[in-house]
């Protein structure tokens, strides 16, 4: 028989309530504002991209409830020694990715999809590795469905067009400010 926690049962509950109410008011309570920018930027992007609204608004949600469960194991020092040196190698990937995505925005013809791809796939597997055994296989999709979203190279060479100049304008502003907040 599995011992009873009443702590565990609490971190469970809290990780299904926020996922079932990842809107704009919970995200504020986990993400900032700088970050809200970003992922609003993020949202035009990627409706602007697919065409669909309905699939921009699944990858941000899916977002959403990603960084909530991450955010809410973290706060409750869910994760062993071991695991916090996967998060800091995450952190570590993630900032290297947001300073190479800033490179690339603010240094004319330096773009190269697949430096940009490379970088999220290895967010997303050590992101993966963070969670194995944290979260249920339906939130791992969830990680993989917007990291294999955004590192798509089709939609990181149409972010980096012309075209785009304006979004990936504000996606830069916000990631600088991140960086030097030292949120990223």
């Amino acid at each position: 028989m599995e011992p009873f926690s009443s702590r565990n049962l609490a971190l469970q509950a809290e990780k299904k309530l926020l996922s079932k109410l990842a809107g704009r008011s919970v995200a504020h309570l986990f993400i900032d504002e700088t970050s809200s920018e970003v992922l609003d930027e993020l949202y035009r992007v990627s409706k602007e991209y697919t065409h669909s609204r309905g699939e921009a608004q699944r990858v941000i949600k899916d977002l959403v409830k990603v960084a909530i469960k991450v955010a809410v194991l973290h706060r409750n020092e869910q994760f062993g020694p071991g695991e916090m040196a996967v998060a800091d190698r995450f952190r570590q990937k993630l900032r290297q990715g947001a300073m190479t995505a800033l490179s690339f925005g603010e240094v004319d013809f330096t773009f190269e999809a697949a430096v940009l791809t490379t970088l999220l796939t290895e967010c997303r597997d050590t992101l993966l590795e963070l969670v194995e055994h944290h979260l249920t296989p339906k939130s791992h999709g969830r990680i993989r469905h917007v990291f294999d979203h955004f590192s798509d190279p089709s939609l990181l060479t149409a972010l980096y067009s012309p075209g785009y100049a304006q979004h990936l304008s504000k996606i830069c502003e916000g990631l600088r400010k991140l960086l030097d907040e030292g949120k990223l």
